[in-house]
């Protein structure tokens, strides 16, 4: 195929410690906070409500501690001497009433954060899905499909709690401490510059702590990834086959064990730290009452001002209550510069750009100007992404035409650069110079959802989902009747197949189709194209894993879905290519040989070859002659 490998499932880097050390750094992404604010914005109005009961809860929760201190001054000890007992009534009503007013407002409160910050979530989640589908290919290849997946579950996951929670907590809380503030100062200005006294330095703390949790943040997150990316790889059937054939089942779960030791490190580093910042937190703030009667007692003694009972009460009961909202102020304060890590790993995913993507005004190919289901390539040269400068091309000056209705193959050895002309011809990656053209037009001119709506696939590696027949056929064509899924089946030689099934069209296939043979998914596989019914059809070694029996039928039905469309086919076996009109073959990137099957045996030259070798391997040694010769 031609194309770089990484390294291989046990290899490590030469230092990891480095290496997960650059990996779990936060991405710098620019104007992180007003990017997180935008997401917000479509629910403007329901933020507008939220804010609105939020200030008339904060309202609700100060003016009871101002009722006790009229409870106690003017109710129970009146200046006048006696109890009050109609005010004492009328006061006492007035608060189970306040506290009444203020759950209700929280249950609407709550309700309104919740649908809101869940909603964001869901947002974030599908726009980043949505930009995940449309990266080229080449992304996917260079990139674990278990860190896609934790980047967009674990990391929007983890965010979800503050997109549900922090704008209320943070303008309910606000609200509260000023208010509560307020009222302190209304009751006693002194007093309130004794209680207020110990915020700076809590405050210079308090960011020191959360850039620490933040960095720890990101670090879970990495591990986070490496779980998933384990998990995906081992458990998946083809992971379990082969941990299995190798006897590695230990070993795979020595490596989890060890991802997963590193998880629970980071997962206990992230709780604890700022513990012991918050325990000096709730030591002063509830220490503030004691320092207080301490101040009022000098105050009074010294006859500084008149200071009651009563303001002494309701000023520790303000007091008391300003430690909640403030203590939640700060571990919001913390969990906004945790999630900021989290925040800037999504948007780092955000951001990439598809190396592939249409151009302003790209044509559909029904309006390219050639015939429909022409392929062309015009002095390609092609080198893939993550290739190294020095390294040869994959392709290098690839000329040739398929015209509409024609079957064109390639063949040649493995490495070649076979199955990158498969790849470029819907531009799935795209030439580093020369020309592709469909159907007559370059294809960075054309709408690419266009040029695969006139493609079909047929992989060596065929992708079944763990879903029924039919559905896995319905991908093709989600509209199609049961009599068009039968007629294409029939077409592609598996519909009788399918009917012996007990639960015929309705036979569920198993993860990646495990459930049925190699030759059978391709056929599904083949038959899911004639669905589609497409004027190119590009098959890619389609037979090269079958037997010989499979490989016959195979090779009917791909024959019969072929018939009337462009067919470039990548073969391994020459066999199956034998009758087709062209056939190229590739070394090193380069076409070499051009012509029919009689035409390149003639000549001699490495087809020729080629067709010699494998008759050899198919006969097998003979008389007299040494195995292996």
């Amino acid at each position: 195929m031609g194309r770089p490998m990484g390294a291989g499932r046990g290899a490590r880097p030469i230092d990891e410690a480095a290496q997960r050390r650059r990996n779990a750094e936060a991405p710098r992404v620019p104007d992180l906070g007003r990017r997180v604010v935008r997401l917000f914005a479509p629910y403007r109005g329901r933020i507008a409500l939220t804010a609105l009961l939020v200030v008339v809860g904060a309202g609700l929760g100060v003016v009871p501690p101002l009722v006790i201190q009229r409870v106690f001054d003017e109710a129970l000890f009146p200046a006048s001497g006696g109890v009050q007992l109609g005010l004492l009534a009328g006061l006492v009503v007035l608060m189970i009433a306040l506290y009444v007013a203020a759950a209700l407002v929280q249950i609407v409160q709550t309700w309104l954060t919740s649908s809101v910050g869940n909603r964001v979530t869901g947002d974030l989640r599908i726009r980043m899905f949505d930009h995940l589908q449309s990266m080229e290919l080449g992304f996917f290849t260079r990139t674990k499909t278990g860190v896609i997946q934790s980047r967009l579950q674990n990391d929007v996951g983890g965010v979800s709690g503050v997109l549900t929670s922090t704008v209320t907590s943070i303008l309910g809380n606000t609200v509260t401490v000023i208010a509560s503030v307020v009222a302190m100062a209304l009751i006693d200005w002194r007093l309130t510059l004794i209680a207020l006294v110990i915020m700076p330095p809590l405050i210079v703390v308090q960011r020191r702590v959360g850039q620490v949790r933040a960095r720890i943040a990101s670090e879970t997150q990495q591990s986070l990834s490496e779980l998933t990316a384990i998990t995906q790889e081992t458990l998946s059937v083809s992971g379990i086959l082969l941990s299995k054939s190798f006897n590695r089942q230990r070993a795979e779960s020595e490596r989890y064990a060890e991802e997963n030791a590193n998880q629970i490190r980071l997962q206990v580093r992230q709780t604890m730290s700022g513990q012991g910042f918050f325990a000096v937190v709730s030591v002063l703030m509830s220490s503030v009452p004691a320092v207080i009667y301490l101040a009022a007692g000098f105050l009074i003694a010294g006859d500084v001002g008149s200071i009651t009972a009563g303001a002494i009460v309701a000023f520790t009961t303000v007091q008391a209550r300003l430690t909640m909202p403030l203590v939640s102020l700060m571990r919001v304060a913390l969990e906004v510069q945790t999630s900021a890590a989290l925040f800037a790993r999504i948007f780092e995913y955000l951001d990439l750009r598809p190396a592939i993507a249409n151009r302003p005004g790209a044509l559909s190919v029904e309006d390219a100007p050639g015939p429909l289901g022409r392929i062309e390539f015009r002095d390609v040269t092609f080198r893939y992404p993550d290739a190294a400068d020095d390294t040869a091309p994959t392709l290098d000056g690839v000329s040739f035409a398929a015209e509409p209705g024609q079957h064109v193959a390639f063949v040649g050895p493995s490495g070649a650069g076979k199955t990158t002309v498969l790849y470029l011809t819907p531009r799935m990656y795209e030439a580093s110079s020369g020309q592709v053209l469909f159907s007559g037009a370059d294809v960075r001119d054309l709408d690419a959802s266009s040029i695969i709506d006139h493609v079909g696939i047929v992989s060596q590696e065929t992708y079944l989902f763990h879903a029924t027949i039919r559905d896995n056929l319905r991908y093709a064509k989600p509209d199609a009747t049961d009599e068009e899924i039968e007629r294409a089946c029939r077409r592609a030689n598996i519909h009788d197949k399918i009917a012996s099934f007990d639960q015929g069209y309705d036979t569920v296939v198993g993860e990646r189709g495990y459930r049925l043979s190699g030759g059978e998914k391709q056929r599904i596989a083949i038959a899911r194209v004639l669905l589609k019914d497409p004027p190119v059809l590009l098959l890619d070694e389609a037979t090269s894993a079958l037997d010989t029996v499979s490989e016959r039928v195979v090779q009917e039905a791909i024959d019969s879905a072929a018939h009337g469309r462009t067919t470039v086919t990548i073969a391994h076996r020459l066999s199956t290519v034998i009758d087709a009109d062209v056939i190229h073959v590739i070394e090193d990137g380069r076409i070499v040989e051009s012509g029919s099957h009689d035409e390149l045996v003639a000549r001699g030259g490495l087809y020729a070859r080629l067709a010699a070798e494998q008759l050899q391997a198919a006969l097998g040694p003979q008389p007299g002659e040494e195995p292996g010769r």
